[in-house]
């Protein structure tokens, strides 16, 4: 018997072992090509959808490609999910998906990325008028970037979904994508490690909404003309940094039982805007380096908020200041270096750019406003303004509240694109011609 050379022997098994190369394959905008493409197709292979439109749902079960060419749109039947990903390696990018369900219990979505899959990219895609745009329930280390989502605008608010729902998805990364209308839009739930950044978002209830996310970052964000900015709840050790909130209506930035966050280079800028930050029941928080503008209050600080280091702000032309409750002493200031305050009229005679004299942004009549809003009828009496002197001549009868003994002469400055200023005046205006509201109350502001 005449033997095979040894290694054209090992050539021979080592072409057996490897697979058939990944294949693209074209597909067209017919009836049933999609689904026939899907399951002819092997793990690794690029599926193009052809400009047109494409029926769904469909289900992605292994690693595969869903590439659209321009003006390829894959449309959903009204029920249940778009698309559904349930393999690892997924990628879907530069398709227009639309045609979710309405079911708020399934979350129905454009995209959703179940726990199966992981490392799914979800990338340069158009999703509208679904009610979830993109879901990632349990779906570890996902990139969900470059997508222009835009959710339901009718009805009211909270009865509609989120642009990007993220759900106990540790690793995740959204960033680059713009989101507006819908209900929030770029939500976290009971998750970790996950890294928001460079999002835009406008005309929704919250721009970022964290729920019990931990070890997770919120950076170089713009929220314009939303309800709520930033509403980080119940979350521990995350990173805001970089972020902008632009005529925002109720808050910018809220930390709600918020512990050991670093809240650093942030500008909110209001205009209508209720209150820059609200801070409650939150602790041992580094607020530092940010530029609160424009509000009706620079800072709600309430509910035992403790152990918080707020120093290295400008609080800037604010109608009032600080609204501290509470009848505790509260020194913001670190390192003889306090905040910029815009109606502390004070000097620096050594111009080290710590004004003489502390500031206290609050008095006692200042907490019976608070409490008794009738008062202000008096603010202009001559008893009024005994009190105040009093206070301001003799410290040791305030009742508690803000000191910052290091006030700073100069204020920190962040720009604005002109772009994001125009977006911003336009939401200005919009918001100033409502004339109806579905919003819920925020309870919180009561207190």
């Amino acid at each position: 018997m005449q033997r095979v050379p040894a290694l054209l022997l090992l050539a021979f098994c080592l072409a057996a072992a490897t697979p058939a190369a990944a294949a693209t394959l074209q597909v067209a905008p017919v009836p049933g090509a999609l689904a026939t493409a899907i399951a002819g197709a092997s793990p690794g292979d690029v599926l193009v959808l052809q400009a047109g439109d494409h029926p769904g749902p469909i289900t992605l079960a292994f690693p595969l490609t869903l590439e659209g060419q321009p003006g390829a749109r894959l449309t959903g039947g009204g029920t249940g999910n778009t698309v559904t990903i349930t393999g690892p390696g997924v990628t879907v990018r530069g398709l227009f998906i639309s045609g979710s369900g309405d079911d708020a219990t399934e979350i129905s979505s454009g995209v959703f990325v179940s726990s199966t899959a992981t490392a799914a990219r979800i990338e340069n895609n158009h999703l509208s008028a679904n009610l979830h745009g993109i879901t990632l329930h349990g779906a570890k280390d996902s990139l969900v970037t470059g997508n222009r989502i835009e959710g339901r605008q009718g009805g009211r608010v909270n009865d509609r979904g989120n642009g990007i729902y993220v759900w106990n998805a540790p690793g995740t990364v959204v960033e680059g994508n713009d989101i507006r209308w819908g209900r929030d839009g770029i939500f976290a739930n009971a998750s970790k490690r996950n890294v928001f950044h460079n999002n835009r978002m406008s005309d929704l209830r919250f721009a970022v909404h964290y729920m019990y996310t931990n070890d997770s970052e919120i950076s170089g964000n713009v929220s314009i003309g939303n309800t709520l900015g930033f509403a980080l709840m119940f979350s521990n050790k995350i990173k805001v940094t970089g972020n902008m909130s632009l005529g925002d209506r109720r808050h910018g930035l809220m930390l709600n039982y918020a512990n050991n966050a670093v809240v650093t280079g942030n500008l909110v800028r209001g205009g209508l805007t209720e209150k820059c930050t609200f801070i409650y029941n939150a602790h041992k928080n580094l607020i530092s380096g940010n530029r609160f503008e424009g509000c009706q209050i620079g800072v709600h600080f309430t509910a035992g908020s403790e152990r918080n280091n707020i120093s290295g702000n400008a609080f800037v032309a604010n109608q009032n200041q600080v609204k501290y409750v509470g009848t505790r002493h509260v020194e913001w200031s670190d390192g003889g270096r306090g905040n910029y305050w815009s109606d502390h009229a004070a000097f620096d005679l050594n111009g080290d750019g710590i004004a003489d004299s502390p500031f206290r942004p609050n008095d006692l009549m200042d907490h019976i406003l608070w409490s008794q809003p009738a008062a202000k009828l008096l603010l202009g009496s001559p008893a009024v303004q005994l009190v105040r002197w009093s206070q301001e001549s003799f410290p040791a009868i305030l009742p508690g509240g803000v000191t910052d003994s290091a006030p700073l002469t100069r204020a920190l400055s962040i720009s604005v694109s002109p772009e994001l200023a125009a977006l911003e005046q336009r939401a200005l205006a919009e918001a100033r011609n409502r004339t109806e509201t579905d919003e819920d109350p925020d309870t919180l502001t009561t207190h």
